[in-house]
C-alpha cells in the first residue's frame, strides 16, 4: 500500500516478529553457539593486542599507578551498558542486536539510524583491526628472527598503503565465516584457549617480578598533558574546559575513558541470537559473564604492569615488552607477540560474524538488498552478505587511512549503546508484559546511568570525530530516503515475509 512519509518516521516492527519470524525452518541460520561458545565469542572480540599496551600506555601519560582503577571503572561502566543491551536480547533474541532492538521500540527511522551506526563501528573494526594485525605480524616475525624476503618487505607491515598481511587475515577470516558459524567457531575456539595461555604467562611471570614499591601513591600527583595525549586537548572536554592535568584523580577518570573503548564488542554477542541455544537467557549470561572475565583479565595484566616498572619509567612504544626485558624475561616478548597476534585474529573474526549478522537482518527487513538475507543452503550462512562485506572491509583496510579513523569506531558503538539503554526505559514503560530472561537491575537508575557514562565517553572524543560521525550519518539519512525507505517490507503494510536459503527450500531445525 502507499505511505507518507511520516508513516516511516513512526511504523515499527511488532515484537513478534522480531523474534517468531525466524523460529520456522525457512527463516533463519542453524543453530550453533552452546552458551559456552557465546562467552568465548565475547572473550575473542574484546582481548586484542590492547591487552599488552594498553595498560603501561594509560599508565604513563595519564594515570599513573592509578590505572588499576581506571580498568575497574571502565569495566562497571561497561558492565551498566551489558545490563541493558543483554535485557533487550533477552526479550528480542534476533541477529540485528540493538538494530532490531531500536525497531521494535523506536521505530523504523530510529532503527536505521543505530544499524547504520552498528555497521561504521564494525566494518571500520575489522578494518582497523587487520591493519593492526599486519604491524604485528611483521614485528613478531622480526622479533623470532624471521627475515621477509626483499620482494615483499616494502608491502608488509605496514600502516598506510597496500599490504599483504591485511589482504592475507581479511580473506582467510572472510572465508572461514562464509563456511557457515560452526567453522569458525572451532578456529574461534581454539585461538582463544592459545591467547588466554599467552595472557596467563604475562600475568603469572609478571606477578614473579612484581615491585610494590613501584604502585606509589594512588593517585599520582598531578602534572600537565603529556605530548603523547595531546588529543585530549582537542576532544568535546577539552574544547569546554581548556587544558586539563594529566594524573590525580582526573587522569585515573580520564584514562577510564579510553581504557572502556577497549572492552566495546561484547554487543556483538547479542548477534548470534538466532544461531544460540536457549537465546532468551543464554545471550545475556554470554555478555555479562564475558565481560567480567575480561575485566579481571585487563585488571590481571595492569597490575602486572605497574608492578614491574615504575609508572615514569614506562617505554611507550613497548610498555609491557619493555618491562620484561628489564626484568630479565626477555623470552616472554616471544609471548607477547603471539598473543597480539592470535588476539587479533579472534577479533577480526568475530567482528566479520557480528557485522554479518547485522547486515542479513537489515536487508531481512528490505533496508538494505535482500538479496544479502539470502541462506546458503550448505553452509546455513548469510555466504553472500559475508562476501561482499569482506571484500568492503578490504577497500577500506588497503585505501583508506584506516588507523587514524579508530574513534570513528568508538562512536559508532556508543551511539548503539545509547539507543540499547534508552530502549530498556521505553520498554519497561510501553511493554510491561513482553516475556524477558533477564532485567536489568535497579531500573531506570542503571539505564540512565549508562546514557550518561556512554555520554562522558563520547565528549573524552575529539571534534573531528564527532564531525566524521556526522557526516557519515547524514550520508546515511540520503540512503534510507533514496533506498530503504522504499524497499522496507513494513512499506506494504505486511510482516516480513520469509527468506528463502540460496540454493533451495531446505531449512534450519530447531531443538
Amino acid at each position: 500500500m502507499s505511505e507518507d512519509r511520516s508513516s516511516s518516521i513512526t511504523r515499527r516492527l511488532p515484537p513478534n516478529e522480531a523474534t517468531e519470524r525466524w523460529t520456522g525452518a525457512r527463516h533463519g541460520m542453524a543453530t550453533t553457539y552452546r552458551p559456552r561458545d557465546l562467552i568465548v565469542l565475547g572473550v575473542g572480540v574484546m582481548i586484542g593486542a590492547g591487552v599488552f599496551s594498553l595498560a603501561g600506555r594509560q599508565a604513563a601519560t595519564m594515570a599513573g599507578p592509578g590505572v588499576i582503577l581506571s580498568f575497574m571503572i571502565a569495566g562497571i561502566t561497561s558492565l551498566l551498558v551489558a545490563f541493558c543491551i543483554a535485557e533487550l536480547s533477552s526479550a528480542m533474541p534476533a541477529s540485528g542486536s540493538a538494530y532490531t532492538f531500536t525497531y521494535v521500540i523506536f521505530g523504523e527511522v530510529w532503527a536505521w539510524i543505530v544499524g547504520w551506526a552498528l555497521v561504521l563501528e564494525l566494518i571500520l573494526a575489522a578494518a582497523v583491526v587487520s591493519r593492526a594485525w599486519s604491524l604485528y605480524a611483521a614485528q613478531m616475525l622480526a622479533d623470532f628472527g624471521v627475515p621477509i624476503p626483499g620482494a615483499l618487505s616494502g608491502v608488509v607491515g605496514r600502516a598506510e598503503g597496500f599490504d599483504l598481511f591485511t589482504l592475507f587475515i581479511l580473506v582467510l577470516l572472510t572465508a572461514v565465516v562464509a563456511l557457515g558459524a560452526r567453522v569458525g567457531l572451532r578456529a574461534l575456539w581454539i585461538i582463544v584457549v592459545a591467547k588466554l595461555l599467552a595472557i596467563g604467562a604475562v600475568i603469572v611471570v609478571g606477578a614473579l617480578h612484581f615491585d610494590q614499591g613501584n604502585l606509589g601513591a594512588i593517585p599520582a600527583p598531578s602534572a600537565p598533558v603529556p605530548a603523547a595525549s595531546e588529543t585530549l586537548r582537542s576532544s568535546v572536554l577539552g574544547l569546554l574546559f581548556g587544558q586539563t592535568d594529566a594524573f590525580g584523580w582526573f587522569g585515573i577518570f580520564a584514562a577510564s575513558a579510553t581504557i572502556a573503548f577497549a572492552y566495546i564488542g561484547f554487543d556483538v554477542v547479542a548477534t548470534a541470537a538466532e544461531e544460540a541455544e536457549d537465546a532468551p537467557r543464554a545471550i545475556p549470561r554470554g555478555i555479562i559473564r564475558s565481560l567480567v572475565i575480561t575485566t579481571v583479565l585487563y585488571i590481571g595484566v595492569a597490575v602486572a604492569m605497574v608492578g614491574m616498572t615504575s609508572y615514569d619509567e614506562i617505554d611507550l612504544g613497548a610498555p609491557l615488552a619493555s618491562a620484561f626485558r628489564q626484568a630479565g624475561v626477555g623470552f616472554m616478548v616471544h609471548v607477547i607477540n603471539v598473543g597480539a597476534v592470535l588476539g587479533l585474529t579472534t577479533v577480526v573474526l568475530v567482528l566479520l560474524v557480528g557485522l554479518t549478522r547485522v547486515v542479513f537482518a537489515m536487508a531481512r527487513d528490505g533496508l538494505f538488498p535482500r538479496s544479502l538475507a539470502k541462506v546458503n543452503r550448505a553452509y546455513h550462512s548469510p555466504t553472500r552478505a559475508t562476501l561482499v562485506i569482506g571484500a568492503v572491509a578490504i577497500l577500506l583496510a588497503e585505501f583508506v587511512p584506516v588507523l587514524t579513523l579508530e574513534p570513528l569506531v568508538v562512536m559508532g558503538a556508543l551511539t548503539a549503546f545509547i539507543a540499547s539503554a534508552a530502549g530498556v526505559l521505553r520498554m519497561r514503560r510501553t511493554m510491561p508484559g513482553l516475556p524477558r530472561g533477564f532485567r536489568a537491575p535497579l531500573s531506570p537508575y542503571v539505564p540512565v546511568a549508562t546514557i550518561l557514562a556512554c555520554l562522558w565517553l563520547m565528549v573524552n572524543l575529539q571534534v573531528v570525530t564527532w564531525l566524521y560521525f556526522a557526516a557519515w550519518m547524514v550520508f546515511g539519512l540520503l540512503v534510507y530516503l533514496l533506498y530503504g525507505r522504499r524497499g522496507s517490507v513494513l512499506a506494504s503494510g505486511g510482516g516480513r515475509p520469509p527468506v528463502e536459503p540460496e540454493y533451495g527450500n531446505r531449512g534450519r531445525h530447531r531443538r
